[in-house]
């Protein structure tokens, strides 16, 4: 018998280390720590990460221009009422130096009404976490520390990224 708790105990704890078939995940190894996580919202009140200790955080970073962006944003705002992922908090961030009209625009275009727009207009945040091209998507966990990052679209509805990111969650 308690073979089978531990052997259960291991199977469970692994879970979240699983190999994930997204070819433009990235898992990193040993998750990064970053100082002052800043963007604003489309009011301009600055919006600081550390406020959201306790949460998975999902940065993803677009431009309207970016039709790549345009693409995945539909299945990013169905995420957002995952119930599987409740803990989860989503920032969709505009770093394509556009209006708040713009991206508004660009979301009412889409039909998106679970996500808020936020804005990196100076790319000061685009620059700390050293993106190399959008869309890009940050996986914070729990802690505010850096685990996963996303280089590229892919369907946020996939159901291997769900059950995968349930187990940070």
């Amino acid at each position: 018998m308690r073979f089978l708790i531990i052997f259960i105990f291991l199977l469970s704890s692994s879970h979240a280390n699983e190999a994930i078939d997204i070819k433009n995940l990235v898992i990193i190894k040993e998750p990064r720590k970053y100082d002052s996580l800043t963007f604003l919202d489309a009011q301009k009140k600055k919006i600081d990460l550390n406020d959201y200790r306790g949460n998975l955080i999902l940065l993803n970073f677009w431009a309207t221009w970016c039709a790549p962006c345009k693409e995945e944003m539909p299945s990013l705002d169905l995420l957002k009422n995952n119930s599987y992922l409740d803990n989860l908090k989503i920032f969709p961030i505009n770093v394509g130096q556009e209006n708040e009209e713009k991206a508004i625009d660009f979301f009412n275009e889409l039909k998106i009404k679970n996500l808020d727009t936020y804005f990196d207009s100076s790319v000061t945040l685009a620059k700390k976490f050293r993106l190399r091209g959008i869309p890009t998507t940050i996986l914070l966990n729990k802690d505010g520390l850096e685990f996963a990052r996303i280089i590229g679209s892919i369907n946020f509805e996939n159901e291997q990224f769900i059950r995968w990111l349930s187990n940070f969650n």
